[in-house]
């Protein structure tokens, strides 16, 4: 016979919306309900990130008839971490989930991962049986798992969602980050390396099409990459390493030819193929290096993450969340 549920203090439930006006009330019901039975005080977090539609407009109205929902209005449209990023620190329990506003995560799944982290985890991740998306949405989650892997590990990395829940105590060690570019998972890592997973059940989208398209994954990938990992300086070392011998042995196959038969390499083909490759190594390499340099000079202007255009309030509070 299965044990009663534990009950926790205090969980913050956080959750970047675009565009999703028609699905923001049944996903609050369902989390109420869920998180009824599994906590004793908790909080829903709405982080508007630049919406077109009036899903603003839904979440003040959740906010009004429920305290415990809150609402975080972005200036403008900054990215699903970045959005979860300001959710994350204006959570006040203890333990935070995250999860999308698509119903793609089921809501009742949450006390599944609550028990995961009860042996000793810190980061729980919700790790779907079967992913309800499009081939190429399937493709690129791929692709961007694996440029994860260097930087979380491979074991973690392979089982990486936006459905997860952590210690709210591993904000600590990204609290002075500001930068555009963010990676929740990856600002994760800085804190822990207790990470753990559970299967779960993964559902057909409800109304509209996914808003995290194929090429929003590929360049959150590619940002992750050279935002926060060396590998693809790495790679381009081992890339001039190689063709440098390559040019190196090329070259004493000339000199040999030469020494024997007096004559060098015929022909203005293999010679313009070996200058194309070369060419084409170094501007290969050089293009890498002008991503780090733009990443820097970003970085440099101090942008932020988000900017915060307006918030709900409680009719009894003056002040929101610590953004």
């Amino acid at each position: 016979m299965r044990s009663k549920m534990k009950l926790r203090d205090g969980i913050s439930v956080v959750i970047p919306v675009y565009n999703s006006e028609a699905m923001l009330k049944e996903l609050a019901r369902r989390l109420r309900e869920a998180l009824d039975k599994c906590a004793k005080s908790y909080e829903i977090i709405l982080v508007n990130d630049g919406s077109r539609d009036a899903s603003w407009e839904r979440i003040s109205e959740l906010a009004a008839k429920d305290p415990r929902v809150r609402g975080f209005n972005l200036m403008r449209n900054y990215g699903q971490h970045n959005a979860l990023l300001a959710g994350i620190r204006a959570a006040r329990h203890e333990i935070i989930a995250t999860l999308d506003d698509d119903l793609q995560n089921p809501p009742e799944e949450i006390p599944r991962l609550l028990e995961k982290m009860d042996e000793g985890y810190d980061v729980v991740y919700g790790c779907p049986r079967q992913e309800k998306h499009s081939l190429l949405r399937d493709l690129a989650s791929v692709v961007s798992k694996q440029a994860m892997t260097g930087v979380l590990g491979a074991e973690t990395a392979r089982y990486v969602s936006a459905f997860r829940v952590f210690r709210t105590c591993l904000r600590d060690a990204f609290a002075a980050y500001d930068s555009p570019y963010v990676s929740i998972d990856v600002l994760l890592a800085w804190g822990t390396s207790r990470f753990a997973h559970v299967l779960v059940e993964h559902s057909e989208r409800k109304d509209g099409v996914s808003n995290y398209t194929v090429r929003k994954l590929i360049r959150h990938t590619f940002n992750m990459m050279t935002g926060f990992s060396t590998l693809p300086l790495k790679l381009a070392s081992l890339m001039g390493f190689f063709f440098t011998l390559f040019g190196a042995v090329l070259f004493l196959y000339v000199i040999i030819r030469w020494m024997f038969s007096g004559s060098s390499v015929p022909g203005f083909p293999f010679l313009a193929a070996a200058i194309s490759m070369f060419s084409g190594v170094q501007l290969f390499t050089l293009g890498i290096m002008g991503e780090y340099i733009g990443r820097i000079h970003v970085r440099t202007q101090n942008q932020p993450s988000y900017q915060v255009r307006e918030q709900t309030y409680p009719a009894d509070e003056k002040h929101g969340g610590n953004l």
